[in-house]
């Protein structure tokens, strides 16, 4: 585990000094993900790494978990409110107020990682930073990421490592239990949490990514299908080949 941890960071480091850009830019939910690109991008740039936590009506324990982990790593971060620019370009779209910013809506639910997307941008023009994705093997595969939201990125650490796999390097690197433990979630809305949206647990993803197949093939064939829907978001746009 530490030759890969150290592999990481130097791809990391590699991939930002070709860019010649100066240091790392990342999200940072209180999740799994995030706690391990954080990690990463510390070690990789101990002084010129940002972590960026933004609510948009987020749960309170996903904004501890963030805090705390940036005590233990002692990670610069700033913390940008997305709420109300949120409900403003919610009301502008919809035309219409909402009571509950926490309404289900995939449409609206998808504006909040698209928001924190463009302002990772907006630090990292400033700065002259790279943006570190936090995706993983397995959400990229079944499409598991809200386009040009968190999937935007510069360059994605995770992205060859399954869930199970993001799982151990946390706990190889300390990340708290509370984190690693907790519920994977892309805090779309209240009670969200991945594999209730997805319907399918990482668990079987990355058996059936591991191995090929399950011996439920209704699941199986579930996967596949999500495999196969969501390939666009693995391409740049496509164009005519004439």
């Amino acid at each position: 585990m530490e030759i890969l941890v150290q592999k990481l960071c130097d791809w990391i480091e590699d991939r930002t000094t070709k860019a010649m850009a100066k240091g790392v830019i990342f999200g940072l939910s209180g999740g799994l993900d995030s706690a391990v690109v954080a990690v990463l991008s510390k070690k990789a740039f101990p002084k010129k790494s940002l972590a960026l936590i933004m609510p948009c009506y987020s749960m309170e324990q996903d904004y501890e978990d963030a805090q705390e982990l940036i005590k233990t790593f002692n990670i610069n971060y700033k913390v940008i409110d997305l709420s109300k620019i949120y409900d403003l370009f919610s009301f502008i779209l919809s035309g219409k107020q909402e009571e509950d910013g926490d309404n289900y809506c995939l449409a609206k639910a998808n504006i909040k990682p698209r928001l924190r997307m463009i302002t990772l941008y907006y630090f990292a023009n400033k700065l002259n930073y790279l943006v570190v994705g936090t995706c993983n093997k397995s959400e990229i595969m079944v499409g598991y990421s809200t386009k040009y939201g968190d999937s935007g990125a510069d360059i994605l650490p995770l992205g060859n490592l399954l869930k199970s796999q993001v799982k151990e390097l946390a706990g190889y690197l300390k990340v708290s239990k509370k984190i690693i433990e907790k519920p994977p979630s892309a805090g779309l809305w209240k009670g969200q949490t991945d594999e209730q949206e997805l319907g399918i647990t990482y668990a079987q993803i990355d058996e059936y990514l591991s191995k090929g197949k399950l011996y439920n093939k209704k699941i199986e064939e579930k996967i596949q299908k999500k495999i196969e829907l969501s390939m666009h978001k693995q391409k740049i746009p496509e164009k005519p080949s004439f």
